[in-house]
């Protein structure tokens, strides 16, 4: 379990981070979150999707690292095997949270129980006089650089959304040895609503820089075949092919 804290000089004065961190915190990660100013670095790697929250409906942006839970196929042998790691994974052990002396503020928090966290270590986060040292500052302008861009991201899927813009599919894995397996509850883009939008909604979108996202990630799920190459590569059990299906029952053999 996490123990996230926010950053108090006086309780945290001797803490320092290691140099060299991987991302094995993400090996067992199959989804992991991106915000749209990422879908086209993201999409050089991964399939970029949307998934909802079950239980809020909440829509949020991620990329497929697996094709199950628990799955992470670009982790392996400790090493990263993907062109793009996204933003929010290379944060740790450091992330936004609410600061609990500040309503509604929020302040830079650490997880005090990862590896990469000791008073052993060797970046400080304060030096010898108090003062924050230039790692720490640059973690925090990192921290409040992603922030600006996750609450963009947001603004970009609230408008995906009510504008009835996205596509749900449904993804059919065929195994060599006969089995079919489903998975659900993907969104994307409708390509289709996309190129019936008004003339002035194209520029609108246009001038905004929002086709740059919608076509990264419309782009990006060439890379569920990425995945099926790995899966293949790890394990005994090979995939023979994958359909992907929309609610409209259009399909697309992979």
């Amino acid at each position: 379990m996490a123990n996230i804290v926010p950053v108090r000089k006086d309780e945290h004065k001797n803490l320092k981070i290691s140099a060299k961190r991987n991302l094995a915190h993400a090996a067992n990660q199959h989804i992991v979150p991106v915000n749209a100013r990422e879908f086209a670095q993201a999409a050089t790697s991964f399939p970029v999707v949307f998934v909802k929250d079950p239980e809020t409906s909440r829509v949020r942006s991620v990329v497929m690292l697996g094709l199950e839970g628990g799955e992470n196929l670009y982790y392996q042998d400790e090493n990263w095997h993907a062109l793009y790691a996204p933003q929010v994974i290379g944060m740790v052990p450091f992330v936004l949270g609410l600061d609990p002396d500040k309503e509604k503020t929020l302040t830079t928090c650490i997880d005090l129980d990862s590896p990469f966290v000791g008073e052993d270590k060797d970046l400080p986060l304060f030096d010898e006089e108090g003062k924050e040292t230039d790692f720490f500052k640059n973690v925090q302008e990192s921290l409040g650089r992603l922030y600006e861009s996750e609450v963009a991201s947001e603004k970009f899927i609230q408008e995906m959304v009510e504008g009835d813009l996205l596509q749900e599919l449904e993804l059919t894995i065929s195994y060599a040895d006969g089995e079919n397996k489903k998975l659900v509850g993907i969104f994307t883009i409708n390509e289709e609503k996309i190129q019936q939008l008004a003339d002035d909604k194209i520029l609108d979108f246009h001038k905004r820089g929002l086709f740059v996202p919608i076509y990264a990630m419309l782009a990006s799920l060439g890379q569920i075949n990425r995945l099926i190459q790995l899966r293949n590569e790890r394990s005994d059990k090979k995939i023979s092919g994958i359909k992907i299906t929309t609610v409209n029952n259009e399909s697309a053999e992979k």
